[in-house]
């Protein structure tokens, strides 16, 4: 059978050649193109498709994915807004504050270590899409702080540095469990990792795919594996006058 299929990718000859071809066709078909006189309608529907899975998804959530979450948190705020039901194992506290937008596919956990670990998101936070969380002592997300999609945020390794404690499935140490704080007005680009013991300063950028180790002061952009500061005074809060020049950002 290998060898069959492998003549067919080949196409060693003008009969393999059309069994690829066949084959093309059934797992990856190809539409013929939409005469000009059919492509009103069928954007119309298109739009409709879309409109209509967004009131579905909307409606999902008023009646149905929000009451299911508010019941796992410890505390839920007013305003809060979730586009898909997060999922959350584990024993972890659960602390939502006013205004919190929270995307698709957020994952939430925490393991055995501790008995009260705790996760807050305060007023006006946003998690954005497909983002994990773990935690096992404390991660805290301050007010207007903003997590991109694809981030990973973890206050630990998950597992012990010493080989062989880590081949016999034992937790990790008390000592390598770190709490994660990200500071108010921050901005996490997508795909970043965030590391245990890790502070992001007030209004700090973290650029896209970056893997934080280490804090990071206020109002700086920091970027790269691992992430280092490139510019200070980087997106300070504007209260410049009209007319006026805002101050230059520095480099270091």
């Amino acid at each position: 059978m290998n060898s069959f299929i492998l003549k067919i990718k080949r196409g060693e000859t003008p009969f393999f050649r059309a069994l690829r071809r066949m084959a093309k066709a059934i797992l990856s078909p190809s539409a013929p193109r939409l005469p000009g006189w059919l492509k009103p309608p069928f954007r119309a529907i298109y739009e409709f498709y879309f409109l209509l899975m967004g009131l579905w998804n909307n409606f999902l959530n008023l009646v149905w994915r929000q009451f299911l979450f508010q019941a796992r948190c410890a505390s839920f705020g007013k305003g809060v807004v979730v586009d898909r039901l997060p999922f959350v194992s584990g024993h972890v506290e659960i602390h939502i504050g006013d205004h919190v937008w929270i995307g698709g596919h957020l994952n939430v956990s925490s393991a055995r270590i501790l008995d009260r670990p705790v996760l807050i998101l305060r007023d006006h936070a946003e998690i954005s899409w497909n983002v994990s969380i773990a935690v096992n002592k404390e991660v805290i997300i301050e007010e207007y702080a903003r997590v991109s999609y694809d981030c990973r945020i973890s206050d630990s390794d998950g597992h012990p540095r010493e080989a062989d404690l880590r081949a016999q499935n034992q937790p990790v140490r008390l000592r390598d469990i770190r709490p994660v704080r990200i500071g108010k007005y921050a901005w996490i680009g997508n795909g970043t990792h965030i590391m245990k013991g890790v502070t992001i300063g007030e209004g700090a950028v973290i650029g896209a795919n970056s893997v934080v180790i280490s804090d990071i002061p206020p109002y700086c952009l920091a970027m790269g594996n691992p992430a280092e500061v490139l510019l200070r005074n980087f997106g300070r809060p504007s209260k410049k006058k009209p007319g006026e020049t805002a101050p230059e950002e520095s480099h270091i």
